[in-house]
């Protein structure tokens, strides 16, 4: 992984500090719950939980700093047999916390309620959350057993045995690290959500359309993709995208039709006909001539990877190498 320190560590200074409440006793029944939250989250501006619920003792609350103290945190509520783990953040939230978790929980994790108070948050997007969706909404919903099952991907590197494998839900390389780059730095201008995600596409897709060959944009990244059924292809590519997602946020469908399992998107460089290709991918339309084009659609059960280049999960940079890419623990998820 990458630094020890967490990316949700400590408090923004220009944040006052408040409380949030820890979920009602009547929300929470004879639920154990576990809840990791990140201060540093959009919605959050600061705010902590306070710390369990009166008289009940069933609840446990950490905001820990520091990726050994993640694992630690997660180990003392896996030992502790939580029913529910709360991730009260975005996407890199839950990244961290499915990551650091390791092998707490084996097989058998708890149900996870994911509070999105990030700025993309494209999970609850798939998950079909409110904005307003609240922790004692999310119990309410998990006593009665409301939930959904996603994987999510698994990216093990095969050049560093016995480095933690990262777990998250988007993975992308080539353009999409510009992008994402982009779509950072429309957050300081105050868009959040799908519209950073937009305004990244159109700007990425101006700046391909009216760029060189050679430039930056268009000349693609050196990838090396190998299949499970043990085909090499290595060349340049302009974007990789990788997912378990089912739904994307404004309604992209990169993918193609609404459908489980690992899906990748994987598109030669340079571009051809982007005029005419762009629209029909975002759309999710199917049609050979795409292919035939350099624009790949699959499902794969895993697949491995070779790159200099860094890639991105979840909106944060990792570096290249050797990677593998699977499918990752079933996780049940608590939904509206």
């Amino acid at each position: 992984m990458s630094a020890t320190v967490l990316a949700f560590a400590g408090v923004e200074p220009h944040f006052t500090p408040t409380v949030k409440a820890a979920p009602s006793a009547s929300a929470a029944g004879n639920l154990r719950v576990g809840i990791v939250c990140n201060p540093k989250s959009h919605r959050n501006r600061g705010a902590a939980y306070a710390a369990g619920v009166p008289g009940a003792g069933r609840v446990m609350v950490a905001a820990p700093s520091t990726r050994e103290a993640l694992a630690d945190t997660l180990s003392d509520f896996a030992k502790a047999g939580i029913d529910l783990l709360v991730i009260d953040g975005g996407d890199g939230t839950v990244r961290d916390v499915l990551s650091g978790a390791g092998n707490a929980w084996g097989r058998r994790w708890p149900t996870i309620v994911v509070i999105p108070s990030g700025k993309t948050n494209a999970l609850a997007i798939d998950l079909g959350l409110p904005a307003d969706w609240t922790l004692d909404d999310a119990l309410v919903a998990a006593r009665v057993g409301r939930t959904v099952t996603r994987r999510p991907l698994e990216i093990a590197r095969t050049d560093a045995p016995g480095t933690p494998a990262l777990r998250g839900f988007l993975m992308g390389a080539g353009g999409f690290v510009s992008a994402t780059e982009l779509a950072q730095r429309t957050h300081r201008v105050g868009a959040f959500n799908g519209v950073a995600v937009g305004l990244a596409l159109g700007w990425t897709v101006v700046q391909t359309m009216f760029g060189s060959d050679s430039g930056a944009w268009r000349s693609g990244t050196p990838m090396t993709l190998t299949t499970p059924a043990g085909t090499v292809e290595a060349h340049p590519r302009y974007l990789l995208l990788a997912s378990t997602m089912q739904r994307m946020p404004l309604g992209l469908k990169p993918f193609g039709p609404t459908r489980e399992g690992l899906k990748l998107l994987d598109v030669d460089a340079p571009l051809r006909l982007m005029a005419a290709a762009v629209p029909a991918i975002l759309a999710g339309r199917a049609s050979g001539w795409l292919a035939k084009l350099g624009y790949h659609r699959r499902d794969m059960t895993g697949f491995r990877l070779d790159m200099d280049a860094n890639f991105i999960l979840d909106g944060e940079h990792f570096p290249g190498g050797a990677l593998e890419v699977r499918q990752g623990p079933r996780l049940s998820f608590v939904v509206p």
